[in-house]
């Protein structure tokens, strides 16, 4: 399938969506429609297992919103978009496969959410980072608000949304916002290298450790722990931990069915 504003490249388990929007791609009703229907086909597509999601050229992950389409719109038109970007970073961040944001530019705004709502973070050493809305009049509705302060901290949060002022991959490194920070070049081939370790892993169990960080972490302790019992049981009854326990005693390379 052709997409307007993404592109799709499939290789050894591993998918890369490009948002190619240049020179700064930044996110519209099509895109996050694009982006819905592709994060679905990757979820029922068992040979993919792992996903990387970055952006055309070296200038922009996404810088922000489409601010000329929500300068058009209404209270009604604006909720209505607002839903839907919900929505769709939300379907990102419970994909049933590790997603990794391969940041090759600027994450502003509705981009710097849609990072946060990835599993991992690559950064270039030349992107940088803000959550601009205030200065708009506006604030953050794509989950900002909450995905960061789970992240840094709900005092340090408060300090980059309330002044809205950019910051470098350096400082998102030090507030553990990325993961790692590389060269412009290495990005991507970067990204590609955590994806394929990871599609090189049993991919329930990685699905249950998701599962049991992502609503756990929503959680208080108790609930938490019997969510991680659940998906331990879960994980443990698959064929692929009998794979892996019998590699590891025959002291070989596991190959995991995803079953």
């Amino acid at each position: 399938m052709t997409y307007e504003y993404l592109l799709l490249d499939i290789e050894e388990n591993v998918a890369t969506v490009t948002i190619n929007r240049p020179p700064v791609n930044p996110l519209n009703t099509q895109v996050f429609k694009e982006l819905s229907e592709v994060f679905a086909k990757l979820d029922d597509n068992d040979e993919v297992r792992a996903v990387i999601l970055t952006g055309s050229g070296e200038k922009a992950f996404v810088a922000g919103a489409d601010i000329n389409e929500m300068a058009g719109l209404d209270l009604v038109g604006i909720n209505k978009m607002n839903k839907v970007s919900r929505a769709v970073f939300s379907q990102i961040e419970n994909a049933t496969k590790p997603v990794i944001a391969a940041l090759n530019g600027m994450a502003l705004g509705g981009g710097f959410e849609l990072a946060l709502a990835c599993d991992l973070r690559i950064s270039s050493e030349k992107a940088k980072f803000a959550f601009p809305e205030v200065g708009l009049g506006i604030i953050p509705g794509g989950g900002g608000t909450q995905r960061l302060q789970k992240i840094v901290g709900q005092g340090v949060a408060k300090e980059l949304l309330y002044f809205g002022e950019m910051f470098d991959a350096a400082k998102a490194l030090e507030l553990h916002i990325v993961n790692e920070v590389v060269s412009v070049d290495e990005v991507l081939s970067t990204a590609k290298e955590w994806a394929k370790k990871l599609a090189s892993k049993p991919p329930v169990a990685l699905q249950m450790l998701k599962l049991a960080v992502n609503t756990g972490s929503n959680t208080d302790i108790e609930s938490g722990l019997i969510i991680e019992s659940a998906c331990f049981g879960n994980a443990f009854s698959t064929e692929d931990r009998k794979e892996g326990l019998n590699a590891f005693v025959e002291k070989r390379k596991p190959v995991y069915a995803g079953r």
